[in-house]
């Protein structure tokens, strides 16, 4: 399993507006072929800062099958607006899980 995390940092101000568009996402990515789990953290130091944590079955089922795909283009339609820049994305492998 992979775990991309992506960074977003949204306008002063659209909090609400991407709150309320990444919540319609998530029924995109819970249809996503490959797509195991969705959370959204929001930063408590910086309240624009947003965590997408997103586990796919490969890597490829996220930057093959679903990077650019009308899901995406739909996801991204309803939050990209709210982007103060564009996000930083990172895939993850499990390391250690300690306890």
């Amino acid at each position: 399993m992979i775990l991309e995390i992506a960074q977003i940092d949204v306008k002063v101000g659209s909090e609400p507006a991407f709150e309320a568009g990444i919540t319609q996402a998530a029924e995109i990515f819970r249809a996503a072929k490959g797509c195991r789990s969705f959370t959204v953290r929001r930063s408590i130091e910086k309240p624009q800062r947003y965590r997408l944590l997103i586990t796919w079955d490969t890597l490829e089922a996220h930057t093959k099958d679903f990077t650019g795909s009308q899901a995406w283009k739909d996801y991204r339609a309803l939050v990209s607006d709210t982007f103060e820049s564009p996000p930083q994305v990172e895939h993850t492998e499990l390391h250690l899980e300690a306890f």
